[in-house]
């Protein structure tokens, strides 16, 4: 596969990724919660909070995205080991590790609030070992992508 074709490939996941975000954040999200809202209108008062809490953690996913996408396009000049792609890689490995800290903290919240389910809490679990697996791998390919940007330009000065 040629580096053209793995950059057009990435660019379109991440713009498939978007996509989906705007489909889970604008469309099934608000859907499901006027649904339960519906059938179940005893949790009316928690529709728009867990609404906006919601939506707070679809900011960090598509900044997260922005990055990814500068780095396509070092990927995309040839210049894959660079500084620059290891500070956004390290960027979007803070910005996981916050949003999911952000997410927990807010279930917890919500959950001394008597707005959320203890079923809810414990399977939010599984989106926190999520967030810190991604953020760890963007943390350690920054860290590579550093090195190897060190030992490229090492080499640069070489003759």
């Amino acid at each position: 596969m040629s580096q053209k074709s793995l950059v057009k490939w990435i660019q379109g996941i991440l713009i498939g990724f978007a996509i989906c975000g705007v489909i889970f954040y604008g469309g099934l999200i608000p859907n499901i919660g006027l649904d339960l809202v519906s059938s179940y209108p005893e949790f009316g008062y928690m529709f728009y909070p867990w609404l906006v809490f919601i939506l707070l953690t679809a900011i960090p996913c598509y900044i997260f995205l922005f990055f990814a996408w500068k780095v396509t396009l070092n990927i995309d000049k040839d210049n894959s080991f660079c500084m620059e792609n290891s500070i956004h890689l390290r960027n979007m490995a803070y910005l996981t590790l916050f949003d999911t800290v952000f997410f927990m903290v807010g279930n917890i919240v919500y959950f001394l609030l008597g707005m959320n389910h203890p079923s809810i809490l414990l399977g939010s679990i599984l989106v926190v070992f999520v967030g810190v697996a991604i953020s760890v791998a963007c943390a350690a390919l920054s860290h590579l992508v550093s090195n190897a940007a060190k030992i490229k330009d090492e080499n640069d000065l070489t003759i």
